[in-house]
C-alpha cells in the first residue's frame, strides 16, 4: 500500500521529520489463512502491528489449534492479517505518529483502508473468492509490541466498536507521543494517562474489550531517574492494576530475566495467549 495514496497516514503529518526518520513510500500487508477457514465465511481476524512480526507463530498456533480435540486449547479459524509500520520509531517518526498517538486513526486506518485492500487483493481472491471479514468486534483482535503494544490498546479503546480483543506486549504505555501533536492539549503524556496523571482507565467508563498486557523484568528505563513516565515496567504493572480494579476481562503477564519484545516471551507465551483473547468467541 502506497503511503502517499492514503487519506489517514499519508506520510506528510507536520508531526513529522523525515529527514531525520526517514518514512516509507509503501507498506507491506501480510495475510495468513489457515486451512480450517471456510471460504464464504465471515472470519474472525487478528490484526497483527509491525508486520509480518509475530506471524510464525501465529501460523503455527493456527495450523495446530484450530484442529484441536481439546476444546479448552482451541482456536477459531482466524485470518492473520499483519500490517507493516510507516517506518522508523520514537517521537517524530511515522510509525510513532500510527501507534503513540492517542486517538482512533489508527482503528480507522485498518478498519477503512486496510481491511478493504485485503479483500480487494487479486491473489487473495483467486485463491478466495467469496473471503469475507466479520463486523463483529468481538471478533476482531490486536496484537502488538513495544509502542506496538500501546496501538493495540489504543485502538479498542477510543473504537471499542471496531475492535475488542487487545494483546499488547512490552507495551509503550509512556508519554512517547509526538509534543506538537493535536492529540498534545487532551492527552499531555499520551499512553502515560492510562495509568497516571489524568488516570484514563480508572475514570473512564468501562469499555467491552478483553485486554493482555505483558512486561519484561529488562524492558526499557529511563536514563534519568526522575523520568518516571519513560519507566516501561512501572507503565506496564500499573496499566494492568488499572484495568483489574475496573473490573475488565484482563491477563497480564511478567517475565522474569527478559527484555524488551522478548522473542523467548512470544515463543513461550503467544499459543497460550491466543487462546485465552478468544475464549468466549463463537463463529457467526
Amino acid at each position: 500500500m502506497r503511503l502517499a495514496d492514503s487519506k489517514i497516514f499519508p506520510g506528510n503529518d507536520k508531526t513529522l521529520e523525515p529527514a531525520k526518520k526517514q518514512v516509507r513510500t509503501e507498506r507491506k500487508i501480510f495475510v495468513y489463512i489457515p486451512a480450517a477457514y471456510k471460504d464464504g465465511t465471515a472470519a474472525p481476524f487478528l490484526i497483527i502491528h509491525d508486520g509480518p512480526g509475530q506471524m510464525h507463530l501465529i501460523r503455527n498456533a493456527l495450523d495446530n489449534l484450530t484442529i484441536s480435540k481439546d476444546a479448552n486449547r482451541k482456536l477459531p479459524a482466524f485470518i492473520a492479517i499483519a500490517v507493516q509500520n510507516g517506518g522508523n520509531d520514537g517521537k517524530k517518526s511515522e510509525r510513532g505518529l500510527e501507534y503513540d498517538t492517542m486517538s482512533d486513526r489508527l482503528a480507522r486506518f485498518i478498519n477503512d483502508e486496510v481491511l478493504p485492500a485485503v479483500l480487494a487483493n487479486a491473489e487473495i481472491k483467486a485463491a478466495y473468492p467469496k473471503l469475507a471479514l466479520t463486523r463483529n468486534p468481538w471478533g476482531r483482535a490486536v496484537l502488538g509490541c513495544s509502542s506496538g503494544g500501546a496501538a493495540a490498546l489504543t485502538m479498542g479503546w477510543f473504537r471499542p466498536d471496531l475492535f475488542r480483543r487487545i494483546i499488547a506486549y512490552s507495551g509503550t504505555f509512556v508519554a512517547q507521543q509526538d509534543e506538537d501533536a493535536p492529540e498534545q492539549a487532551k492527552f499531555p503524556l499520551g499512553a502515560w494517562e492510562y495509568h497516571s496523571s489524568m488516570k484514563l482507565i480508572e475514570t473512564s467508563e468501562k469499555k467491552p474489550l478483553r485486554i493482555f498486557t505483558h512486561v519484561s523484568e529488562n524492558d526499557c528505563a529511563p536514563t534519568n531517574p526522575e523520568e518516571t513516565h519513560h519507566n516501561w515496567v512501572m507503565a506496564g504493572e500499573r496499566t494492568a492494576a488499572a484495568l483489574k480494579a475496573k473490573g475488565y476481562h484482563q491477563r497480564f503477564v511478567f517475565t522474569r530475566g527478559t527484555g524488551h519484545c522478548d522473542h523467548r516471551v512470544f515463543e513461550q507465551t503467544l499459543a497460550d495467549t491466543l487462546v485465552w483473547i478468544w475464549r468466549g468467541y463463537h463463529a457467526e
